[in-house]
């Protein structure tokens, strides 16, 4: 389960979403994700879910990975779907038993979240697939900087959340990496209750925050050492420009917003 976890991994590639300005991908990956919620029915989700297959597509990352970022998501998926089954009472009556009951709009509601969080995880997982840690950071420095008039230093907040998504892949390595040394040295991490399962991650825990402390310092000292201090003063080898892909997406994304508010509205009226 630990090495499903691809949140902060960048995919090299040279498709059409890898060379799209980063700032145009974390704003319409904000509105993407913000779409994904207004849709109310079936005919808005699956409109999302075959944009989601495009996009997929045009950015050229491999099945299997897209299929790895929502492993860690399948527990979730299923205790969403189950609560929905069996806590929904509205709705025509499928199946009655004790104090059991499965109804129509139940299940129509638990297929409807767990597609709304696969499209919301799919497409959100994008955007670091296509974007290197130093455009994702320049981005959203550059998204930030009306916030300069408040005083507040936008380069190291910029900084702090790119390197904290960087570094979740290393850490899950680093957890894995642990967790198979303890288990050869005979720890017993799979078996047991909750309780006892949750003891058994204090060896575990210890030895993560002191690597996690020496990686974060080992990080400081390199930047200090490179002279580096904020983003004063500070030039960029490549410089963002909108080139008209992005007027594109743009002007897609806008489309699709309608879309799904048309069909909300639409279907709504219908039925």
């Amino acid at each position: 389960m630990i090495r499903d976890i691809t949140i902060g991994q960048y995919l090299p590639g040279n498709s059409l979403m890898h060379k799209m300005d980063a700032r145009v991908k974390i704003l319409l990956t904000v509105t993407f994700i913000a779409v994904i919620f207004i849709c109310k029915n079936f005919f808005a989700l699956g409109l999302m879910a075959l944009v989601t297959l495009l996009l997929t597509v045009l950015s050229k990352v491999p099945p299997r990975m897209m299929l790895k970022s929502l492993r860690p998501v399948m527990i979730i998926l299923l205790f969403t779907a189950v609560l929905n089954v069996f806590y929904t009472k509205d709705g025509n009556v499928l199946f009655s038993w004790w104090r059991i009951t499965l109804t129509d709009k139940g299940v129509f509601t638990a297929v409807f979240m767990a597609v709304r969080i696969v499209c919301l995880i799919a497409g959100s997982s994008l955007l670091t697939y296509t974007t290197t840690p130093t455009m994702l950071t320049d981005a959203i420095e550059r998204l930030l900087s009306p916030l300069k008039i408040f005083k507040l230093e936008v380069h190291t907040l910029a900084m702090m959340m790119t390197l904290a998504l960087r570094f979740i892949p290393t850490l899950t390595e680093e957890i894995d990496r642990i967790m198979s040394a303890q288990k050869s040295r005979g720890a017993d991490l799979e078996s047991g209750g909750l309780i006892k399962r949750a003891k058994a991650l204090i060896p575990i825990l210890i030895p993560l925050f002191i690597s996690a402390f020496r990686r974060a310092y080992e990080l400081a000292f390199a930047m200090e050492c490179r002279c580096y201090h904020g983003g004063e003063g500070r030039t960029r080898m490549k410089q963002m420009k909108m080139r008209l892909p992005d007027f594109v997406s743009a002007a897609g994304m806008a489309c699709l917003l309608g879309g799904v508010i048309f069909v909300n509205i639409y279907f709504k009226a219908v039925i």
